[in-house]
Formats: structure tokens, C-alpha cells, sequence
């Protein structure tokens, strides 16, 4: 049951936020599952934290834990220790939890019989990865999840300057790529390549002080030194790290106490040639709310992206998932899979395990049949093969504009905006690199392409129409 716990934590973490994920959620633990009475075990700390739960996060427990584990109501049982240090229980009652397009499933879940403890997948799994989750805990002064592992790391096109990098800097630690710097999308395997590298340095160097460091607990952190007048303690401690692995920068933002601290860690750090590693969601100078000085020293190094993984990757990264868990996945599955997801490799690991689950609670096993009915919420793009040359004809065509306008270097209004537009199209309707799309438009930088597609993603969020039209358009380019 723990990947199902932990697929369902970066669900809420993606949907919540990871405050509370860490708040509420990292002390309770998924029990059990009962398919014949449809009721998740949960166990919590204490009764404040099950009442908390309860009253304000029910519903998204239900939603999200009926969809991965396939099932159209849940009952959640509670278990928490009351004050005297006795177990007390309570049943929130099962209601329609989602709304998915699954009548097969549920017919197939409806005629079997399964015995009162269903065995989920990946059961091979469960075991090590608790081990594993007790070594990290035990290491604090790290803070490492040691799953995380190159060796566990698919590299392809999409990433390959990123995992280079951050192999090379583990045998030559504050001497090259310092700071080294990886930006890309949710879910694409920034904090994966962060973990992995203190867990190979610490292998080689088991003296050096490794932190790895989300900057919302560094927030945190910061909030609570400056309650009981400890700032100073605070900056000694971040001092004498080695290795710091610092993840979400961009959630510093607008923060200036806390920008001025970390300033001044990263002088020190840098300095004594202690290594640093920083993630974010986008390119330095792109961070919006961060100081010009900061922005300067993230680009001091290496700055290396990671992209949507290309076919051939994915299905490379299911393969081995698949192997790592215990799963019998053939070919022909992975691929089916690997080209029903398009957005990050969270969400094709989530695939596998839904359609794993799936298979085990049936008693079926894997095939594309099985996948493709497991995967019906999940649309198939139409249009594999779509040129950026067919994406910006359809976009010039609706602003009335010619090509050779959006591709020239002019700044007018009018054809900025249709540019913008044409490349926050391009990335969102094709497979092709940031650096691929911004050549392909007058030879432009990666970075313009990641502030065009910024710039429009908030302006849709303003605009109902733009929005709308951007719609029209997308459905057009699809079609056509």
C-alpha cells in the first residue's frame, strides 16, 4: 500500500500544496485495503491530527484514493492514539468519489470475489521501500531518500545535459558546475537527480555534512529561528554544509528576509568551495520576485533543463520500473502506456501503478486490452507527428499574420503577442525542445520560448476569452 500512499501524497501535493502534504499528511500512514467492504485503513499520529483529516480533507481523500484504486466509493476508518494512549476509530461513510468514464471496471469489480485482504501490487516493493524509508529518517543530518539513485535514473535526450552534470559534479565536488542549476516542468525528475547525487557522494565521501533542502522547509525554518531570536544559529548550521541540494527555489520568491539569509549562505557555501545544486520550475532570470544578485549567482555555473521525456524514453523509463517492482510488462504495453501520457514522468508512474493495481485486484493480467479500458480518462493525442512549421501557419492564419513577421525580430505589440502565442502552442502541441522551437522562430533563445509560454499561461488565467481563443486554435492544430 505504500505506493498508493505515495502516489496519493503527490496528488494532494500538486492539488493543496506542499505545506499541508507535510503539516497533515507525512504522519498518517495507509493500513489496509478491504475491496469487499471498500474501506481504507488510515492511521494518524493522534486524534487531533484524525479530526483535522476529517473535517477538512474527507472528500479529496475519497476522490483521490477511489480513483487509484479503482473503485466508485470509499470508506475511510480512522485510527488514532486518544489521550490516554488507546487506538480510537472513525468510519466516514463511502460516497461517489469520481465521476470517471469506468463502467467496465466496475463490472469487472463487481463479479469477482476477492478474499477479505486484497494483495495490492508492487507487494515485492512494499518491504524494501520501508527499509529504505527508515535509513533516510535515521540519516537527519542528510535528509535523503535513498530510492533515489542514478542507477534508477533513465537518461535520454530530454535530460542527458542535466544527469551528466550532476554525475560529473559528484567526482569533482565544488570544483566544476558550481552552482549547477536544473530547471524544468513538475513531475520531469528534478528531485530525483538532487537525491541522487548526495546519495553517490555520501557513498564516496560518507564524512562530508550532505543537506538536501525543499525551500519550503527552509521557510520554515527560517520563520521559526527568527520567533526565538536564533538567526544566527540558523545561518551556522546552513554554513558547514558540503553539499547542499536545494529544491523549488522559485517558491522564494516575494520572500526578502528569507532571500537575504540564503544570500548569504550561498557567499559562504560558494567561497569555500563547498557545492551547490539548485532546482526550480523555470530558467534563473525567469523567476519572478527574486533578487537580481540571487538570479546572477544561479547562473555563476551550469545551467542545464529537463524536458518532456520523447517516446523511446519513457518507454525505457516503465521498462525499468517495472523491473524494479516486480511487474511483467511487455512490450507492446509499455508502449501503449508511454503514448497515452504526455505531460511528466510522475504521471506515467502513476499510469503503471493504476494499471498494475488494476491487473492484481482483477486477477488479469497486463495487456493492452486491460491497459487501454484502465486508461480511458486518459486521452490519446490524435496527431503524433505535428510540425512546428503546421502549428505556426494555423496560428498566423487565425491572427491574420504572415510567418515572416512572426519569425522576424520585430518587438510591435501585435506581433509579439502572436509570437508568443504561436510558441506557447508549439510546446504545448508538439514533442520538440524549447531550444528546437525557439531556432525554428527566428533563431530565438530557449529562454524567450519559457517566458512566452509564462506570459500566456498567466494571461489565460485573466482572460476568459484569450483563453477561449487559444482553445479554438489548439482544437484546429489537432485537427488539421
Amino acid at each position: 500500500m505504500i505506493l498508493i500512499w505515495d502516489e496519493f501524497l503527490k496528488i494532494l501535493k500538486e492539488e493543496a500544496g506542499s505545506q499541508i502534504v507535510e503539516t497533515w499528511f507525512k504522519a498518517v500512514t495507509l493500513e489496509e485495503w478491504d475491496s469487499a467492504t471498500q474501506t481504507v485503513m488510515l492511521k494518524a499520529p493522534n486524534q487531533f491530527v484524525c479530526k483535522w483529516i476529517q473535517d477538512h480533507y474527507a472528500e479529496l481523500l475519497k476522490k483521490h484514493l477511489a480513483r487509484l484504486l479503482y473503485t466508485n466509493k470509499i470508506n475511510l476508518l480512522f485510527i488514532g492514539a486518544s489521550q490516554e494512549g488507546s487506538q480510537e476509530r472513525t468510519i466516514i461513510p463511502a460516497s461517489v468519489a469520481h465521476d470517471d468514464n469506468h463502467s467496465q471496471q466496475k463490472i469487472l469489480m463487481h463479479h469477482q470475489q476477492p478474499s477479505h485482504h486484497t494483495i495490492m501490487p508492487f507487494t515485492s516493493a512494499h518491504t524494501k521501500l520501508s527499509v529504505v524509508e527508515k535509513k533516510t529518517k535515521d540519516k537527519s543530518s542528510c535528509n535523503l531518500n535513498e530510492n533515489y539513485l542514478f542507477k534508477n535514473f533513465i537518461a535520454g535526450p530530454s535530460n542527458s545535459l542535466a544527469h551528466a552534470a550532476s554525475y560529473a559534479i559528484c567526482e569533482n565536488i565544488g570544483r566544476v558546475y558550481n552552482p549547477l542549476f536544473i530547471y524544468g516542468g513538475t513531475g520531469l525528475g528534478k528531485t530525483h537527480l538532487l537525491h541522487a547525487i548526495g546519495n553517490e557522494i555520501k557513498k564516496h565521501n560518507p564524512s562530508l555534512i550532505i543537506r538536501y533542502e525543499t525551500s519550503d522547509h527552509f521557510i520554515n525554518d527560517f520563520i521559526n529561528c527568527i520567533r526565538f531570536d536564533r538567526s544566527q544559529q540558523f545561518r551556522s548550521k546552513y554554513q558547514k554544509i558540503d553539499v547542499l541540494l536545494f529544491d523549488d527555489i522559485q517558491f522564494l520568491s516575494n520572500k526578502e528576509q528569507t532571500q537575504e539569509t540564503f544570500f548569504h549562505v550561498f557567499n559562504v557555501l560558494y567561497e569555500q568551495q563547498k557545492q551547490i545544486v539548485l532546482s526550480s520550475d523555470t530558467f534563473p532570470k525567469e523567476i519572478t520576485g527574486l533578487q537580481s544578485r540571487l538570479k546572477s549567482r544561479m547562473e555563476w555555473g551550469l545551467v542545464a533543463d529537463i524536458q518532456t521525456p520523447d517516446l523511446e524514453t519513457k518507454i525505457a523509463i516503465l521498462k525499468k520500473k517495472s523491473e524494479v517492482h516486480g511487474v511483467p510488462l511487455a512490450d507492446d504495453v509499455a508502449e501503449l502506456i508511454a503514448s497515452r501520457v504526455h505531460s511528466n514522468i510522475r504521471e506515467l508512474e502513476g499510469a503503471l501503478i493504476r494499471v498494475s493495481a488494476f491487473s492484481a485486484l482483477t486477477h488479469q493480467p497486463i495487456t493492452c486490452e486491460l491497459a487501454k479500458r484502465v486508461l480511458l480518462n486518459v486521452a490519446e493525442k490524435k496527431h503524433e507527428s505535428i510540425s512546428l512549421e503546421h502549428v505556426l501557419k494555423i496560428v498566423c492564419k487565425y491572427f491574420s499574420m504572415s510567418v515572416h513577421d512572426v519569425k522576424s525580430k520585430s518587438r510591435q505589440k501585435d506581433i509579439s503577442s502572436v509570437r508568443q502565442i504561436a510558441l506557447f502552442l508549439m510546446k504545448k502541441t508538439t514533442f520538440c525542445s524549447l531550444q528546437a522551437i525557439g531556432s525554428f522562430v527566428g533563431g530565438r533563445d530557449h529562454s524567450t520560448v519559457i517566458h512566452a509560454i509564462s506570459k500566456i499561461e498567466h494571461l489565460m488565467h485573466e482572460d476568459v476569452a484569450l483563453a477561449q481563443k487559444l482553445k479554438t486554435i489548439e482544437q484546429e492544430i489537432l485537427m488539421n
